[in-house]
């Protein structure tokens, strides 16, 4: 496994800082829409969250996987639902510990939902994005590279 990783570190590390300015972006949209834009939570969060995709998508499309033939008929379409599948398990995640195991502090909430949901996306996302979006040439989401 030590392996793989070093020999896809640009992959990783490229796949990470698309998803990080991503997240900026979808973070700062949000507050500005939800504070002096006057939007409501869901709507700010929703023009947020597409704001987020099309950053990462960008990111991703133009640098992590650059050198790859877009294979997806829809491949922005195809990357937005594959984010929608990640935050569908961070809410998972935060309705199963809220709901499900009792644990309803704001604390718990930030733990389940920020961290192990974030976590568990973020492998959501990653598989989705090499395996369904950005395939490699013959090869669907292979790490054998």
């Amino acid at each position: 496994m030590r392996d793989r990783l070093r020999r896809h570190r640009r992959e990783l590390l490229g796949f990470a800082t698309a998803g990080l300015l991503a997240y900026a972006v979808d973070l700062a949209l949000f507050l500005l829409l939800r504070g002096p834009g006057g939007l409501g939570p869901l709507t700010a969060k929703a023009l947020s969250f597409v704001a987020g995709c099309t950053v990462a998508y960008a990111g991703n499309a133009h640098g992590t996987y650059r050198d790859r033939r877009v294979r997806a008929p829809r491949p922005y379409a195809l990357f937005v639902a594959v984010n929608l599948a990640g935050a569908a398990v961070q809410l998972l995640c935060l309705a199963v510990s809220h709901y499900g195991l009792g644990l309803t502090s704001q604390r718990a909430d930030t733990v389940s939902g920020a961290v192990v949901g974030m976590a568990l996306a973020t492998v959501v996302r990653f598989w989705g994005t090499r395996t369904l979006v950005f395939r490699d040439a013959g090869r669907v989401g292979s790490w054998t590279g």
